[in-house]
């Protein structure tokens, strides 16, 4: 007889080993199905995000950045430094280091809480059963019953024929992490937030950097005002991006030889390295068996209602295989929300207060409706900014590069969107996001006292701003 369990969540990111703590918290018998395997050989929880994706990509952002100041930045503040060495090797094995701590912590976690690490692949069955395969493909299958399944299978590179992948010089993001040493020249098929933030990496430890973009607008999701100074701050740090660049073909040898076509035609150039980072797909493929009627849509994302449950009674779906933005922090609030609902509580998440981050240097952070967004809905707003270069906090970083942007409701004045490119972004988005939660207003963030001198404050004279009220700025 196959072991049950209340609970059977298939994916250990953070949606599903999320999910998983919360039920086990909430009394449910609870069990984790994950194939992820590290490079070491040795099985691991935290899915794309801890291993290959967010953790291991803003470790090496934090080291580049600091490799960065000591070469350029630090004689601003009277300090000199001399010849600067730069160890690849050991800016990847810090790397290595913070995963496999954080890693090691979920493990800790499931032990704590009592849940089962069930290390495989698994495939959702009939009746709500969960088969387990080895990852090695050696010993046999077992299978699992539950009362409840949640499916967090999470999302992988997309592929594209025109730039095959060698695990070489033609990399995806993933390998991208894995650098031994600077390449002179670096090419990067996709200047989304994947790219700007690899591209970002290397161009600081001294790779000339390439961007080829099939678009022609930078960061169609940011507000544009502020996505276009943030395109030339990237630039004027030596990012070359090339807007309107379709890539035809790629092909390694001693170096990458690059094809694509723009408004000028076909263009070519050469590259010791590039990634492909063209966005992600949903994990779904050999996910249930060929009697297991789960409804996907056309781009392999499984069907969802409000509350995360899919066609199959008891089946759940969260994080990147269903609809919405692919953010661990999106799946980890789906997971919170699903475990509350099996076990009879209320469960909400608000999709439309869900920040968004990009780990450049400025930062780029925003929630809620850009301009562009507004104005083709016929939405009346007032909106209001403040730069960065204006506090006395910024100043005295030396970092005033950016801005804050709020754009408030023109009759009501709540708020509907707060956009950031500067310093710390990602954390000043958290005071937008608990306004928007309960409903605030402009006016309610401008008559907050924010501390002097912070970066906070730019926030605070942006929504000042937006009444034509800011001290620090002529209206």
């Amino acid at each position: 007889m196959a072991k049950a369990f209340d609970v059977i969540v298939i994916g250990g990111g953070p949606a599903g080993y999320v999910a998983a703590i919360r039920c086990a918290q909430l009394g449910m018998s609870t069990a984790v199905v994950d194939e992820f395997v590290y490079k070491d050989g040795e099985p691991a929880l935290g899915g794309t995000c801890l291993n290959v994706g967010c953790i291991p990509s803003k470790a090496l952002l934090d080291s580049s950045e600091q490799y960065y100041k000591i070469g350029h930045e630090l004689e601003a503040h009277g300090i000199k430094a001399g010849n600067v060495e730069l160890d690849v090797k050991a800016m990847i094995a810090r790397k290595d280091r913070v995963v496999k701590d954080l890693t090691g912590g979920i493990a800790q976690l499931f032990k704590a809480n009592k849940i089962e690490w069930l290390k495989g692949h698994g495939k959702l069955l009939s009746g709500k059963q969960v088969e387990v395969s080895p990852t090695d493909g050696k010993g046999k299958a077992r299978t699992y019953q539950a009362e409840n399944v949640i499916i967090a299978t999470g999302s992988k590179p997309i592929e594209i024929d025109a730039a095959p992948l060698d695990g070489d010089k033609i990399v995806n993001s993933d390998d991208a992490l894995e650098f031994t040493e600077v390449p002179k020249r670096l090419g990067i098929i996709g200047a989304g937030v994947i790219g700007l933030e690899m591209g970002s990496v290397w161009r600081r430890l001294g790779s000339k950097v390439i961007l080829l973009e099939a678009q022609d607008t930078f960061l169609p999701p940011v507000d544009q005002r502020l996505a276009k100074l943030a395109q030339k701050d990237f630039e004027r740090q030596g990012l070359d991006i090339r807007f309107g660049a379709r890539v035809t073909n790629a092909k390694a040898g001693k170096t990458v030889s690059v094809h694509y076509e723009d408004k000028d035609g076909k263009q070519n150039i050469q590259v010791d390295k590039l990634i492909v980072c063209v966005g992600r797909r949903p994990n779904t493929g050999n996910l249930f068996a060929e009697d297991v009627e789960l409804l996907l849509d056309e781009r392999g994302l499984i069907n969802v209602d409000e509350h995360c449950r899919t066609n199959l009674p008891g089946v759940y779906a969260i994080g990147d295989v269903v609809r919405g933005p692919m953010l661990a922090h999106k799946g980890s609030e789906e997971g919170v929300m699903v475990a509350e609902l099996i076990a009879g509580k209320p469960g909400h998440v608000n999709y439309d207060t869900i920040p968004w981050v990009i780990y450049t240097h400025p930062e780029i952070a925003w929630v809620g409706k850009t301009e562009q967004q507004l104005k083709a809905a016929g939405v009346p707003f007032n909106s209001g900014t403040f730069n960065f270069a204006a506090t006395g906090r910024a100043r005295a970083m030396e970092e005033t590069a950016g801005m804050v942007k709020v754009i408030a409701h023109k009759e009501t004045d709540r708020i509907l969107g707060v956009h950031i490119v500067g310093p710390q972004a990602s954390e000043l988005i958290a005071e937008a996001v608990v306004a928007m939660e309960f409903h605030g207003s402009s006016e309610d963030l401008a008559r907050i006292i924010h501390a002097h001198p912070t970066l906070s404050e730019a926030v605070h004279e942006a929504a000042l701003s937006v009444s034509r009220r800011a001290i620090h700025k002529a209206n």
